[in-house]
């Protein structure tokens, strides 16, 4: 069983709170389903980032299976790591989809616990899932220490053929923060240029505009292999739902991170 690691930090740690949060994340926001592969999430406190992940949740149709790209923030675990367990939350456990899970032995991707063990980039991401749907669904944690565009796309790819052959209803998701700690409107610029090369699935471009910008977007190896796979899905639009910072709810717009919804069909 993976335990909640951040849990009364980054969402509160009690199911009624909890629920309570997360309804007024979606307020105001219609609850519409749409023929979506794959979408780009934040991961920050719900407090800052909530009612932006909400617009992706918002849109996303019934799956068997919920993948989740995850950067590794810790260190720990290995390069790139799918979870086997079952993840605890506040509104219940998740189980993994082994038959995908399985699908990674002898590839680039290791079944290792220690890198999910401490990590919140894909955690954050479950209870909107255990919020907007009451049928049962499984998920597949990928938690990505190298995010090199070679090793995203690889991944990414593997994970297409996966879901094609399992014959499964798949949605992917990135879970990925924005630029870090910059001006409200110096982060808007950088994050521009990065989600115009996304939204245009130019993915060798966004990598060129990351280190030409020196952008500190988390997970950028993520969005890559939600993209690749998403494509080789037969994804072919790109739709930007909402982008903001945390500057909006802090009022510091000195030093803010950049969200943005994101969302492939």
């Amino acid at each position: 069983m993976r335990q909640p690691a951040v849990a009364g930090q980054f969402y509160p740690l009690r199911c009624e709170n909890l629920e309570k949060e997360l309804k007024r994340c979606f307020e105001g926001l219609e609850i519409r389903e749409r023929e979506v592969l794959g979408a780009v999430c934040p991961h920050a406190g719900y407090v800052y980032s909530g009612k932006v992940a909400a617009h992706v949740y918002a849109t996303l149709p019934e799956a068997d299976t919920y993948i989740i790209f995850g950067p590794n923030h810790t260190g720990y675990g290995s390069p790139v790591s799918v979870s086997r367990e079952t993840w605890k939350t506040p509104l219940g456990n998740l189980d993994v989809d082994l038959e995908l899970a399985d699908g990674f032995l002898g590839s680039i991707v290791d079944a290792d616990e220690l890198g999910h063990k401490y990590e919140h980039s894909i955690e954050v991401q479950l209870p909107f899932l255990q919020y907007r749907f009451e049928r049962d669904f499984k998920i597949l944690p990928i938690c990505m220490g190298m995010q090199d565009e070679e090793t995203a796309v690889e991944v990414g790819n593997l994970v297409a053929d996966l879901i094609s052959k399992s014959g499964k209803r798949a949605v992917i998701i990135a879970s990925s923060d924005f630029t870090h700690y910059e001006t409200a409107e110096r982060a808007k610029e950088i994050d521009s240029e990065v989600i115009d090369a996304i939204l245009n699935f130019n993915i060798s471009g966004m990598y060129d505009r990351l280190y030409r910008r020196n952008a500190s977007v988390c997970g950028y190896g993520p969005i890559t292999a939600m993209l690749s796979a998403s494509q080789k899905l037969g994804g072919s639009k790109a739709t930007l739902l909402k982008y903001t910072n945390s500057g909006e709810v802090s009022g510091d717009t000195e030093a803010v991170v950049g969200y943005a919804a994101i969302i492939v069909e």
